[in-house]
């Protein structure tokens, strides 16, 4: 007998015998058993099959005499040290006070109309209040209001660029008078001592900015959220709720005439584009919307410091689908690194940092947390992989390789979510890892990089992602390898896929229809990808 904590456990060997007749012969299989039974009793049949050579004409009967016993064997256990814990209640061992404290207590935790309401979270209260004012006459006075601190932070971000050229352009200065006298008054050290003082100023400088834009944007995300939540406050208050609304109407007007008058000085290209609507699946056919656009990548999520009727219409759009089960999404191609510092993902970031995010955290912090994500999922995937025998863990040898030698790091296919509402057109931008594989000329419907674009779409399928741009070349910016054959064969490629990860969409959200956009690059636009999806629908 063993006490643990008040709890009484007792551990006993039984006897398990099983009769059966083989032939002429009449066998008998005793067992000892462990009692309270741990394993499992499936797995405790197969080995006494195994292991005493059971005939498999007798494989039901001992899996049913086997499970008959354990239970009647358990019941008796716990009907024993019940009426022992009977016993020591009636002779005064255990505290009724105390036990019946013990049972009040799990009684409410575990049950649900004593539980405690939960506390309101300021994420989700603001997330209705917004939508509720996005989706009223107030919606003009959000959008001007958010403008303005756009504008605020361009002016700031302009200030920032300006100032860190005028350094670039004396450290340059000084780095060519330094060079004019390596040699004579100058040694090589010297002009290391200049580069490393250059160097440090830059950081300095970067940091500063950064800091102040850090600060400037946190400011204006609690002012703009404390100002939501009052004018929703006022308007549910106000007994002439009628007034409060032809003031929200009056106010927007006269904004949007500066809006206007700017909009004569800045004109915006128009983007080459060209729509379809196509019927895929096999009995239930889903109607699903095609548009080919030619255009920029990020074009998807700048914001226009003087604004077009257009582009403003285009913000409201997205303001209002926002909360809703109509979200749009982004693919963008990136490197293995989960970071903001190079390429397509530093323009990215310089965007989505020109206006301030009201409703989501800052695209660093999101990285962070996905940084700390794929570290705890290579920790799990290392594990599981010491478990597995050698033959199978020979099998992906590359790819392990790659995670030992830099566990942060996403493998090709492998995409990162993070979550907008600054950005013009976008709601989600999947962050999808490709590598040089795919300005080859040679892959293959089992790449990576198509791969990942099938668990995009699922993920949009799971997440209400109704709108969904796609590289449809599987690449940013043209180079001088990719000739026409070789744009018109990727498209080929990625069309057929894609057409088939849609009608996989039927079985994961029942027939949806879905807007994909494919996006070519800005040079041979004049290429007409779209005949292929036809011929082969």
């Amino acid at each position: 007998m063993k006490k643990n904590k008040g709890k009484v456990s007792s551990t006993a060997e039984k006897e398990f015998v099983f009769e059966f007749r083989a032939g002429k012969h009449n066998c008998v299989l005793k067992v000892p058993l462990q009692f309270p039974v741990q394993e499992n009793i499936s797995d405790l049949h197969g080995r006494l099959m195994l292991l005493h050579k059971i005939p498999c004409f007798v494989e039901i009967e001992l899996k049913t005499s086997l499970s008959n016993f354990i239970e009647k064997e358990t019941i008796q256990d716990f009907d024993r040290e019940a009426e022992l814990a009977l016993q020591r209640l009636t002779t005064g061992e255990v505290d009724i006070n105390q036990l019946t404290n013990a049972w009040a207590k799990s009684y409410a935790e575990t049950t649900l109309e004593h539980a405690r309401p939960e506390e309101p979270s300021w994420d989700e209260d603001f997330a209705d209040v917004y939508h509720e004012l996005i989706h009223s006459p107030a919606s003009d006075t959000l959008l001007n209001l958010e403008h303005n601190y756009f504008v605020s932070i361009s002016e700031l971000i302009s200030e920032r660029d300006m100032e860190i050229k005028k350094l670039l352009e004396r450290q340059a200065a000084e780095m060519d008078k330094v060079m004019q006298e390596l040699g004579n008054t100058l040694s090589d050290q010297d002009v290391n001592a200049a580069a490393a003082q250059h160097f440090e100023a830059q950081q300095v400088l970067e940091n500063k900015w950064a800091s102040e834009l850090k600060q400037v944007t946190g400011i204006q995300k609690q002012e703009y959220q404390e100002w939501v939540i009052k004018l929703h406050q006022d308007l549910q208050k106000s007994n002439n709720s009628s007034k409060i609304n032809e003031e929200i109407k009056m106010q927007p007007s006269q904004l949007s005439e500066v809006a206007d008058s700017g909009a004569r000085l800045y004109e915006e290209q128009p983007q080459l584009e060209e729509s379809f609507t196509i019927h895929l699946g096999a009995q239930l056919k889903t109607m699903h919307n095609l548009r080919l656009v030619r255009a920029d990548v990020l074009d998807f999520c700048k914001h226009r410091r003087h604004g077009s009727s257009g582009a403003k219409l285009r913000r409201l759009q997205t303001a209002l689908s926002l909360y809703s089960s109509s979200l749009c999404g982004l693919v963008l191609l990136v490197d293995n690194r989960v970071n903001s510092y190079s390429g397509i993902k530093r323009d990215f970031a310089t965007v989505a940092k020109e206006c301030t995010d009201f409703h989501f955290p800052r695209l660093e912090e999101q990285l962070e947390v996905v940084q700390q994500v794929v570290l705890y999922a290579r920790a799990q995937r290392s594990s599981k992989q010491k478990d597995q025998p050698e033959v199978l863990r020979n099998g992906g040898d590359d790819k392990n390789k790659n995670v030992e030698r830099n566990p942060s790091n996403i493998l090709p296919g492998e995409f990162y979510i993070t979550r907008h509402s600054n950005l013009s057109e976008v709601h989600v931008v999947f962050h999808c890892c490709v590598d040089d594989n795919v300005r080859s000329g040679n892959i293959t419907a089992r790449d990576p990089a198509i791969m990942g674009l099938r668990n995009i779409l699922k993920v949009c399928c799971t997440h209400d992602i109704t709108t969904i741009t796609v590289p449809l070349l599987l690449v940013h910016d043209m180079s001088e390898e990719m000739t026409i054959p070789w744009c018109l064969k990727r498209a080929e490629l990625v069309f057929k896929c894609v057409k088939g990860f849609m009608m996989e969409m039927a079985s994961w959200d029942g027939g949806i229809s879905r807007t994909v956009q494919f996006l070519v690059p800005q040079v041979r636009a004049e290429c007409t990808m779209c005949d292929f999806w036809f011929h082969n629908s």
